[in-house]
């Protein structure tokens, strides 16, 4: 016999563990900040050895993406974002990490069947919505620039 849905809704709640939304947000601020920082030591360290504002921030990616790729391989990234929470998932970080951990699981399974397959298995859909969204933008800002000129 199944449960109402009111039935089920109690039973979910008594059930389910509470959130401390007060912490995850702390926790994520802080981790996300120092990930951040840490890209803006990179930048800042790059200028003060000759390299452009342009070529410094693009090491300041490669780095921190090398980083989460690194600590994906060893097993350590997903430790870290279970206790650092949502600060990890800062996006560049977050989309290494994503395409590197299927990657690593299902290396045995071979280059094209588990590699060429598997890897863009958690973050095919965001690129999918991350172009379809840029794409939408695009055209409606172009409608506005049109309606703009007249």
């Amino acid at each position: 016999m199944q449960p109402s849905f009111k039935e089920y809704q109690a039973m979910n709640k008594r059930l389910s563990p509470g959130s401390p939304v007060l912490k995850d947000c702390v926790l994520a601020f802080l981790s996300g900040g120092l990930l951040c920082s840490l890209g803006q030591a990179v930048v800042m360290l790059a200028q003060q050895v000759g390299f452009p504002q342009k070529t410094a921030s693009l090491l300041a990616s490669l780095t921190i993406m090398a980083i989460a790729v690194i600590l994906t391989s060893f097993h350590v990234y997903d430790d870290i974002a279970k206790h650092a929470g949502a600060g990890t998932l800062v996006p560049i970080s977050g989309f290494a990490n994503s395409i590197a951990a299927p990657a690593i699981e299902f290396k045995s399974e071979g280059w094209v069947l588990g590699f060429g397959v598997k890897i863009f298995s958690i973050a095919g859909p965001v690129l999918v919505y991350g172009i379809g969204a840029s794409v939408v933008y695009g055209i409606i800002l172009y409608i506005l620039k049109l309606f703009a000129n007249m």
